[in-house]
């Protein structure tokens, strides 16, 4: 098949299909579990993975958890009771604020926040977030994180990480992944359900996961869908218009941010055809034809794939049992 736009397309009814048998015959034959928990985030990639569980197992034996904290986006909450309600499953409603203010997460990713910017104060009105470099096509930058606070005039103001602050509020909001992961054990354990994942392949293979938290689960779904793919599947499941409209957020940090700002770099629809080049081995030229691009920027774009893959490598990698 040669390189187009369409080469991600693919047959979603076929795809459901797939999924829902292998699903059904891991979850009861392999596991020994008898139906499954999905936490909800009223973002697509969570909707389709609830979506194909009913399908799997019927709605009856499906549990959508939603886990906000005090700094989620309220509508995360809204849609993800529109979408359980309309696919007819239980919805519970854990807040697990009480339990990162007991790990210490607000207070440790604040107190590395304010070495980079002293006045931040949230109980002021101040919000934060960490971002990379936008400019990924046109520039060769790395990696590079920056924290961005929004004063309580709605002024933003963005330094780069020292490295050392960086880890700090990293290793503090992943409680937040870790707290619900935990959670959802909860439920599994106590219905002799499996636990299903909700992380696309952008997320997996390019390392936007948090080991034993999102990363740790039974059964990653969707793993091998890029995230357009995902959309395709949302659509054909009939998943909320709402929901396959929202712009893809991390949910993460008080501030605002899109998924692209905060990791990826690029919009999905651009990133996905290339990395799938980059994956085919399609040569630059032909690839730089089809996007629009020059092969200056597609060479970027392939070196920011490379670079992630690589560095977060540990993170998809199970733990190791000694003697190799």
């Amino acid at each position: 098949m040669s390189f187009s736009k369409h080469v991600l397309d693919i047959d979603p009814a076929a795809e459901t299909e797939r999924l829902v048998s292998r699903l059904r015959q891991t979850v009861h034959q392999v596991w020994r579990r008898s139906g499954a928990v999905v936490g909800v985030s009223g973002g697509v990639d969570s909707s389709t993975v609830l979506a194909l569980c009913v399908r799997a197992f019927g709605s009856e034996r499906v549990v959508a958890v939603m886990m906000p904290e005090k700094d989620s986006d309220t509508a995360s909450e809204t849609l993800a009771r529109q979408l359980a309600e309309q696919f007819g499953v239980e919805v519970l409603l854990e807040n697990i604020t009480p339990a990162l203010e007991g790990f210490g997460c607000y207070f440790r990713r604040d107190e590395a926040i304010r070495r980079v910017f002293p006045e931040y104060d949230p109980a002021m009105g101040y919000k934060a977030k960490i971002v990379l470099p936008p400019d990924l096509l046109d520039a060769n930058t790395l990696n590079v994180f920056s924290v961005t606070i929004v004063t309580p005039e709605g002024e933003e103001k963005t330094k780069r990480l020292p490295t050392r602050d960086y880890l700090q509020i990293v290793a503090a909001s992943n409680f937040k992944q870790r707290s619900r992961m935990a959670t959802l054990y909860y439920h599994a354990e106590a219905r002799n359900y499996a636990v299903i994942g909700t992380a696309n392949k952008n997320e997996h293979d390019q390392g936007f996961i948090v080991k034993y938290g999102d990363g740790g689960v039974d059964i990653q779904l969707i793993a091998h869908l890029y995230k357009t793919q995902v959309y395709q599947l949302a659509e054909y499941l009939n998943v909320p218009l709402a929901i396959r409209q929202r712009t893809p957020t991390s949910d993460t940090y008080s501030a605002h941010q899109t998924q692209e700002e905060f990791f990826f770099r690029l919009p999905f629809q651009t990133m996905d055809l290339l990395w799938y080049a980059q994956e085919q081995e399609v040569p630059l030229a032909e690839v730089a034809q089809v996007m629009g691009l020059t092969e200056a920027q597609v060479q970027r774009a392939f070196d920011d794939f490379t670079r992630k893959r690589r560095t977060t490598e540990y993170l998809r990698t199970p733990a190791l049992s000694f003697p190799l």
